[in-house]
């Protein structure tokens, strides 16, 4: 999910400075998974289905807005076949959803990069492209509810992925489908991460330093990008610690090293875990864990891999960066 948003490259810390720092063996053999799981191009996956696809949605409906500085804000709400359809409830589930102590009620959208436009009166002004799912779209459309949560969803996500501070009392434009030229979006083809979990009962390997494992799906649910910018419901949960290690330690990295603690965590069933260009979004079911951070570099989340150690409740995920 390509973002200009500010993050922190302090969340990198080097590997000594990490007891019990992970190895290249484990590097390697985080990568070696997500190559027998399809997801990594290396020699002898040629052929295979692409993992995301250029998409130019069709446009909706326009809203406007305005930022914390005063400036204009429209928001083409577009629409496409390839993009995931949310699950697929009545208003009253909704509203039920809303009052629970853990809402978790996914909406697949990808939220376009910003395009500088002018307004009719001559002046400049900026344009997000927010794309959905057809069916998804029409039913926003004869939903007052449900437009009105999925516009909360939108306004939400531009914030955190722009860092920006938007008005929430947005206006609907009558006539008006969008602003300005909607542009492609990248949208992902394939599932999710898989999650390998290791722990006493795995079978022992022929190589002492690496783990061997057993490969469980991450969720049966389709991706989201951008995650396909995957937005849920505020979620309650605790944020983990975690830490990021890069390598190599100079220059622009090969590749990124998450470790996340979840101490109450049993078993990688119970994890849910969305990459995007630049994002982690985990979440530990039911309510344990959730973690929503962005990261200083673009990554390949098609190539990376993950695993959860049962025994000592650390998931690693190991995260190859786009190259300059």
């Amino acid at each position: 999910m390509s973002t200009n948003s500010k993050s922190d490259k302090s969340l990198l810390v080097p590997d000594e400075e990490i007891e019990g720092g992970l190895q290249d063996a484990l590097y390697k053999q985080l990568l070696l998974q997500a190559a027998e799981a399809g997801h990594l191009d290396l020699p002898g996956n040629e052929g295979q289905e692409p993992i995301s696809k250029l998409v130019t949605p069709e446009p909706g409906f326009c809203v406007k807005t305005k930022d914390d500085q005063g400036n204009k804000i429209f928001v083409n709400i577009c629409k496409t076949e390839h993009m995931p359809a949310p699950k697929d409830i009545s208003d009253e589930d909704l509203v039920k959803l809303l009052q629970s102590d853990e809402p978790d009620f996914r909406v697949p959208l990808s939220i376009g990069e910003p395009h500088a436009e002018v307004d009719k009166g001559g002046k400049g002004c900026t344009a997000y492209d927010i794309a959905i799912n057809s069916e998804f779209y029409n039913k926003i459309g004869t939903s007052d509810l449900f437009k009105g949560f999925f516009m909360s969803v939108v306004i939400e996500g531009l914030e955190t992925k722009y860092n920006i501070l938007l008005d929430k009392n947005w206006i609907q434009l009558k006539n008006k489908k969008c602003h300005g030229v909607i542009t492609e979006h990248n949208i992902r083809t394939k599932s999710k991460p898989r999650i390998s979990e290791v722990g006493e009962g795995s079978i022992e390997p022929e190589n002492p330093s690496l783990s061997s494992s057993t490969t469980i799906p991450a969720s049966s649910k389709p991706l989201i990008t951008e995650l396909e910018s995957s937005s849920v419901v505020t979620s309650k949960a605790p944020q983990p610690e975690y830490v990021i290690m890069r390598e190599p330690l100079e220059g622009h990295p090969e590749f990124l090293v998450a470790e996340i603690k979840l101490p109450k965590v049993k078993s990688a069933k119970l994890l849910t875990l969305d990459l995007g260009e630049d994002r982690i979004v985990l979440h530990a079911h039911p309510s344990a864990y959730y973690l929503d951070i962005y990261l200083p570099f673009y990554i390949m989340q098609e190539d990376s891999g993950a695993q959860f150690n049962r025994d000592t409740k650390v998931l690693t995920l190991t995260l190859p960066v786009k190259p300059l």
